[in-house]
């Protein structure tokens, strides 16, 4: 495959960088030797742990200030107040819906194929020490109505010092507002708001170069602590988790972008491809978050529906958890041999529908989660989560992947529907004849005017020769 020289705005040629040094390859390159050190010298593996949860806690270290500032950015731009809430509301219809359609493919599958019938397990005998222990604790005491206590920080900077993105989201709102309220005395802010967003993404620059060796970190540790073998003993749930995401993400995804919004998933999928490396290498979708928001924007989504669907998303919008728990649910169900109605299963769907965002943000978020369900519905004991502990490593990277890209999805979706989408760049960008200068985008996201279409600033953008 021969590369053509990308032609920049102002005429002067950009040569394309070689292909071992496009992160991708360099992040999916580090995953398949992670994976092998992690399988031939499992203790050595093991004692990679630190690399991989470095590079991540650097990440989650950028979240919290680009959210601020995104969230904040982004309502200061908006002309009418009116409209903010509006995208706000859409955004959570759409999540809602989003939801109950990610716990109906769970239940549907493993209706389908009831792999946990014939285990016969004896919850009394099952070990609940250690993390999954704490885990069902927290489950036990957790209430659906808590997300919404749970809004509101202890103080202006525990928000960021514990990493809370819905904390973050709160805060940034009001100061949003705030700052649109007060008018011309605000404007010198949002100008200081938007060149240190310029400095956090030159952080993030930084930081993003060490992306592979963050991924060889994780996965040396993951295959070297839990091992190759761990795959095979729960192997068919694992795999019909896997086949029901891709399966979600193709069909129900892709139907989505086609019908309404009128883009292809395949291509959506092939622009993020950093981005879902990234998050495969480490099993959580938030170093993912700052790309997401700078592509999506770049493809022509407007500043304030990406500062706010992409963050709200990542807290409310979470197709992959939402099809681990319904399948697990009803697995663990059937593995201890507790006989479920059509009526009943329906009521865990409306459960779970509450209780998937009572744990949101919070550690172990997923079991607790999962937790909280059968502690609610009181049918299935909360202890047999320890049936599919040992596998969750596995699964997370999954639930991951199709969070990311429900959110890429959700915010397309939005942004559409606001009639807050350059369509027309969208598909030129996905088509690979706009292509991406990341450091002059970027920079162009932090310094140009709030009210500004991404479309309009030309310098972020490279247009290439066709072949």
């Amino acid at each position: 495959m021969t590369h053509t020289p990308d032609v920049a705005a102002g005429g002067a040629v950009r040569k394309a960088k070689p292909w071992y040094r496009q992160l991708y390859v360099q992040v999916l390159v580090a995953i398949v030797i992670g994976v092998v050190l992690g399988w031939r010298w499992p203790d050595l593996g093991t004692s990679m742990e630190p690399i991989g949860t470095t590079f991540v806690t650097a990440m989650k270290m950028l979240i919290g200030p680009i959210v601020f500032l995104t969230v904040i950015g982004g309502i200061a731009g908006v002309a009418d107040l009116r409209k903010v809430g509006r995208t706000g509301v859409k955004a959570l219809v759409y999540f809602q819906a989003g939801t109950i359609v990610a716990l109906a493919a769970g239940l549907v599958a493993i209706n389908l194929f009831p792999l946990g019938e014939g285990v016969h397990a004896d919850v009394g005998e099952l070990d609940t020490s250690g993390d999954a222990g704490q885990y069902i604790e927290k489950g036990e005491h957790q209430h659906w109505w808590e997300f919404l206590t749970h809004l509101v920080p202890d103080s202006f900077f525990g928000a960021f010092v514990d990493g809370d993105i819905l904390q973050v989201i709160f805060l940034a709102v009001l100061f949003g507002i705030a700052l649109k309220v007060v008018g011309p005395a605000g404007e010198p802010i949002v100008a200081s708001v938007h060149r240190l967003t310029d400095v956090v993404f030159k952080v993030l620059s930084f930081v993003m170069k060490a992306a592979p060796l963050g991924a060889f970190g994780a996965m040396a540790f993951a295959i070297g602590k839990f091992g190759l073998s761990t795959l095979t003993s729960l192997g068919s749930l694992i795999l019909l988790f896997y086949a029901t995401s891709i399966l979600f993400v193709v069909v129900v995804l892709g139907a989505v972008l086609a019908a309404y919004v009128k883009l292809n998933i395949f291509q959506l999928l092939r622009f993020f491809k950093e981005e879902l490396l990234l998050v495969l290498g480490t099993s959580t979708a938030e170093p993912a978050l700052p790309g997401l928001m700078r592509k999506l924007r770049f493809m022509g989504v407007d500043r304030p529906t990406v500062g706010l669907v992409v963050p709200t998303g990542y807290s409310f919008n979470l197709d992959g958890a939402a099809i681990y728990l319904s399948l697990a649910t009803l697995y663990i169900a059937q593995a201890t041999d507790t006989s479920l109605s059509a009526g009943q299963q329906l009521g865990l769907l409306a459960v779970m529908l509450l209780t998937s965002k009572g744990a949101a943000g919070v550690a172990g978020g997923g079991f607790i989660a999962l937790t909280a369900t059968l502690s609610t519905v009181g049918h299935v004991p909360a202890a047999g989560i320890m049936l599919v502990f040992g596998i969750d490593k596995f699964m997370s990277e999954c639930r991951a992947l199709v969070n990311f890209c429900g959110n890429a999805v959700a915010t397309l979706f939005v942004a559409r529907w606001e009639n807050a989408l350059d369509l027309e760049r969208a598909r030129q960008v996905l088509a690979g004849r706009l292509t991406e200068d990341p450091a002059e985008a970027r920079r162009e996201d932090a310094l140009a005017d709030p009210g500004q279409p991404v479309s309009s600033v030309a310098s972020s953008a490279t247009a290439s020769r066709p072949a």
